[in-house]
Parts: C-alpha cells; structure tokens; sequence
C-alpha cells in the first residue's frame, strides 16, 4: 500500500521533533570524521538522539503505524545505525535486554 496523507503528517511532526531534540547537529556529530563508532557510547548525546529518534521511527514503522517505504526514502537509517548500531549493541549487553534498539536495527536492515 502507498504511503498516505497521515504518513506525511507524522514525517512532518517527527522532522520537527527531530529538530526539537537537536537530531541534525547529532547527525552532523556521528557522520564526522572524528567519531569512531566502534568506540561509540550511548553516554554521548548525539548517539543517544539518534538512538532515540531511530527506535521511535521504527516502532511506529514496525506496529504499522508509519510506512516503511517513505521512511527509508527520506532517511538513510542503515546508514544511521552503521554509526550508532555498536553503542546500542554494547547497551544490550550491559542490561541484558535484547530488545534495546531493535527497532531501528530491524529497519536498518531492510
């Protein structure tokens, strides 16, 4: 099914959320040639927007709420979770808890 007008609406609010939570300087962080994903840690603000705000994308993508075609069309989110994806690994570790972040893992991966 193609994406709908209340598909849009949501884009449009999670752009101004994303904005909100400061998300493009955080991109612009994570995307620079000084940070090391593989030293990576949830501890750091920018990993942690982009966890949050990848996470909230893809639960609404994966309980059918948003879909996945206009989010992966407007959003490089393997390209996100390449960058973050060890801190939230090293998260699953340390709690013990699967589930961290495998939202966004799981539309990363397609």
């Amino acid at each position: 099914m193609p994406p709908t007008h209340d598909d849009a609406a949501l884009v449009v609010q999670l752009v101004r959320w994303g904005k909100e939570m400061h998300l493009p300087e955080a991109v612009t962080e994570v995307f620079s040639d000084k940070y090391d994903p593989e030293a990576s840690s949830a501890d750091d603000p920018a990993v942690r927007s982009v966890l949050g705000f990848g996470e909230t994308v893809g639960t609404l993508v994966e309980q059918g709420v948003l879909d996945r075609g206009l989010v992966l069309d407007l959003w490089w989110v393997a390209g996100l979770w390449k960058r973050v994806g060890p801190a939230a690994l090293k998260q699953r570790h340390k709690f013990d808890e699967p589930r961290l972040y495998e939202n966004f893992e799981a539309l990363a991966s397609g």
